[in-house]
């Protein structure tokens, strides 16, 4: 394989990163969940104040994966830590270091941004991509569960109710 190329994502990339989500949710045996739309992806990755980020990883001028990443904080470290949510190499150019290549210039940002952590989560039954963050040295967080609301319970939240109705 060629030089590997890592660039900050364009708005010109906007198709392309739709194109990517929808390769890795299909991946994740979760295509039905995709909302994202272009001008989704425009407000949020290009927006005037953009709060995430993308990149993009070529080799020969074709794009073959992206990450998406963002800045969250701790008030332990007192420092900014960089989340990676979504990490995607085609299936075509796996295991040629697309995939390290764009982990080593995430940790490259982390370190230059000060951050304490470096964080992304892996779905349980993903066992080719667990093997290779614990090739990495990356250690799992078993003592925290992630707990996610979306839809109804949000916005039952948001308005104030105290338990979703049965």
């Amino acid at each position: 394989m060629s030089a590997l190329k890592i660039r900050p994502a364009t708005e010109r990339d906007i198709d392309l990163i739709l194109q990517f989500v929808r390769e890795l949710a299909i991946y994740e045996k979760a295509e039905h969940e995709v909302l994202a739309t272009p001008d989704h992806v425009r407000n949020t990755l290009f927006g005037a104040n953009p709060a995430v980020f993308g990149l993009i990883c070529e080799v020969d001028a074709k794009a073959i994966g992206f990450a998406v990443y963002f800045f969250n904080y701790s008030t332990w470290q007192g420092r900014h830590g960089l989340y990676l949510e979504d990490l995607y190499v085609t299936p075509d150019a796996r295991g040629h270091g697309a995939g390290k290549a764009l982990l080593q210039h995430l940790a490259q940002i982390a370190m230059d941004k000060d951050c304490g952590r470096f964080e992304w989560s892996v779905l349980d039954w993903n066992t080719p991509s667990i093997e290779f963050y614990d090739s990495l040295g990356a250690l799992p967080q078993n003592e925290w569960i992630r707990y996610r609301m979306t839809g109804d319970a949000l916005q039952a939240l948001a308005a104030g109710a105290q338990k979703l109705p049965a």
